[in-house]
């Protein structure tokens, strides 16, 4: 599969992903109306790119400059392969 090039589908791609989250927060939210699960949800998403960020940001910025990951399966092998 070749790698998504053109901005436009980049952009779309983005959306798609938010308004997926956002759906599943609002369905997850209709299940459940509770401010202890919306507060659980939020901190479950803020963590999650928390999480995201340190992979990829932080390894190749900060750890281990030479490694460019490409997603969270090289993150992980990554992770078992590092002897530091």
């Amino acid at each position: 599969m070749a790698d998504l090039k053109n901005p436009k589908w980049i952009y779309l791609k983005g959306i798609l992903f938010l308004l997926s989250g956002i759906l599943a927060s609002v369905l997850l939210l209709a299940e459940a109306p509770t401010l202890k699960i919306g507060l659980l949800l939020g901190l479950a998403i803020w963590c999650f790119c928390r999480f995201y960020y340190f992979a990829f940001y932080v390894i190749e910025h900060y750890v281990d400059g030479d490694f460019k990951f490409t997603g969270i399966l090289d993150f992980v092998r990554y992770c078992f392969r590092s002897k530091n």
